[in-house]
């Protein structure tokens, strides 16, 4: 920042297994946030190592770094980042079309993605014809059409009332239960004890790491 050096990281040593909840907690400015877009591989760290299914790839170039997260990562934000033109449907779509999947296909697996989260009927509305509940509901068939091995949800039910969010962390805990990683990142403590193993972040570095039981 200018001629400032902010470490946003600092001796950070995490490994998740395959199949894992895990949620990462810390308040704002405690370097959650950093940790999710290197997790996400959006960031690069400036040194040290970071390996996704067994590939070293904090060295990589960002159209490498747009493939892995388009093959293995997919995203849930609190904020939907749907498109508003593009209908449910449409918005599901999307990354399938970068995958380069054959157009029969892509419209059968959106489809697909969109009825696992109870979503067919309205597959045809637009993001502002639906509620916010409905909204993150299309996110999480984006995220699941491409049927990445990792889903990393960024404070999913932040912009939701409390009913709609336990009804979505309801749907992560069944992504989990099928074989989804799952990586939350909130700020919110009950939360993050929903997951099966929390990370604590402050400052920077890692204060906790305990099995939620």
């Amino acid at each position: 920042m200018g001629k400032n050096k902010v470490t946003a990281l600092n001796n950070i040593s995490l490994h998740i297994n395959a199949k894992e909840f895990v949620s990462i907690i810390g308040p704002s400015g405690s370097g959650k946030s950093t940790l999710m877009n290197m997790l996400g591989c959006l960031d690069t760290p400036t040194s040290g190592t970071y390996m996704l299914d067994g590939r070293e790839v904090s060295k990589l170039k960002d159209d490498n770094l747009a493939e892995i997260r388009n093959f293995k990562i997919g995203f849930i934000f609190q904020r939907f980042n749907l498109l508003q033109k593009l209908s449910s449907l449409e918005n599901v779509e999307l990354p399938l079309i970068y995958q380069g999947v054959r157009p029969r296909e892509v419209r059968e697996r959106a489809i697909e993605a969109l009825d696992s989260v109870g979503l067919k009927s309205r597959m045809h509305h637009k993001p502002n014809e639906l509620s916010g509940g409905q909204q993150q509901r299309v996110a999480i068939a984006r995220a699941l059409a491409t049927k990445p091995p990792v889903i990393l949800a960024d404070e999913p039910t932040g912009a939701l009332d409390s009913k709609t969010g336990i009804e979505v962390m309801g749907i992560l805990k069944e992504l989990n239960a099928k074989g989804n990683t799952i990586i939350l990142i909130t700020h919110d403590n009950n939360l993050a004890k929903q997951a099966k193993r929390m990370v604590r972040i402050q400052d920077g570095e890692i204060t906790e790491d305990l099995e939620v039981k």
